[in-house]
């Protein structure tokens, strides 16, 4: 199928190009690379040698310039058909691109590179690792900046701020999204955004960070206990890592998302703590944080190997605190390869 790719992660997936701006269309014989001026040169070191890059600003100054320009390329590539990112493409760029084509016909592919890349190649999996290794080296770093700043009475934001420091420090490109840092009952918030909070005594820290290396990002959630856990911590905490360990123990190749997701979250049903589990088990991370599969109790597709995904089941008790621990792992033929080494 012929196919025109609009999402910017798609594009960067088939062809390393990353720019704000562009659009690629595939033939059989052919990969162009549709860009602006501004990313010109850019695209011409960075994409392979096997894909032209075509600058828009100077073939389509007008409209009429736009649609001749196209039509020429469609009829030099001989194409009747173009598959089409429908859950990238407002309605009114789709209208669009079929003004400019009125004798193609249009047919939605929406999901069919997502697909691709889920599964990774060596190379990503080498990527994924090497950059949950740079998270797992800023998270010791920041164990100990959490103890030596203890006197300071640190804010949440003061650690938001160092994994990001000690991100670029370290190697990363960036972080792989905002870190998620909460003390004490802001815990209980699966997805607190970090504030001037101050740590308390006795509170605990759940950080949920990521790096971003060569373009692939990583994921992981710690729970720092300032000091010993109470009864009721230790009682959740030990549910949550069991909940984690049953998936990481008994998940395989072929298992359906919800099957893995009921793997974590029946044991933490049989703990009691069923209603304090909202989210799903896990997802798949590589180019995004967040892609396919998604390992929720509604998921119906099977993992393969050669996925990375998260398991990172929690119980979250309002007003009081959460706790959430996420590793990151590789599906193989046998079963689930755990790629996080920090201990838990």
């Amino acid at each position: 199928m012929n196919c025109l790719i609009t999402d910017k992660t798609n594009i960067e997936y088939l062809c390393g190009f990353n720019g704000s701006n562009g659009f690629m269309l595939i033939t059989k014989s052919h990969k162009i690379l549709f860009t602006d001026s501004r990313y010109i040169e850019r695209a011409k070191y960075t994409v392979p040698k096997n894909v032209e890059v075509v600058d828009i600003t100077r073939l389509w100054r007008s409209p009429a310039d736009l649609k001749k320009e196209w039509q020429k390329i469609l009829r030099k590539l001989r194409i009747k058909s173009i598959g089409f990112e429908g859950n990238n493409l407002t309605v009114n760029q789709l209208k669009k691109y079929k003004s400019i084509s009125p004798k193609i016909k249009f047919e939605d592919m929406s999901g069919k590179i997502e697909s691709l890349r889920a599964i990774k190649t060596p190379a990503e999996i080498k990527l994924i690792t090497k950059s949950q290794r740079i998270n797992e080296q800023v998270f010791e770093l920041i164990k100990k900046f959490i103890h030596k700043q203890k006197a300071r009475a640190l804010r949440e934001i003061d650690i938001a701020w160092e994994i990001k420091r000690l991100a670029h420090e370290l190697g990363a490109d960036d972080v792989s999204f905002d870190p998620i840092v909460a003390f004490g009952k802001n815990s209980a918030i699966p997805h607190h955004k970090p504030t001037t909070t101050r740590l308390k005594k006795g509170d605990l820290i759940l950080i949920d960070m990521g790096m971003k290396y060569k373009g692939y990002c990583s994921d992981m959630t710690r729970i720092i206990f300032t000091q010993p856990p109470t009864k009721l911590q230790k009682e959740v905490y030990n549910t949550v890592l069991k909940a984690q360990e049953n998936v990481l123990k008994n998940a395989h190749n072929g298992f359906v998302e919800q099957k893995i997701d009921s793997l974590a979250r029946d044991t933490i049903k049989k703990a009691g703590y069923a209603e304090t589990f909202g989210h799903g088990t896990g997802h798949g991370v590589g180019l995004q944080i967040h892609e396919s599969p998604s390992l929720s109790d509604k998921g119906k597709n099977k993992i393969k190997p050669g996925m990375i995904i998260t398991i990172e089941p929690g119980i979250y008790l309002p007003d009081k605190f959460g706790i959430r621990i996420e590793d990151m792992a590789l599906v193989t033929k046998t079963g689930l390869k755990n790629l996080t080494k920090t201990k838990k």
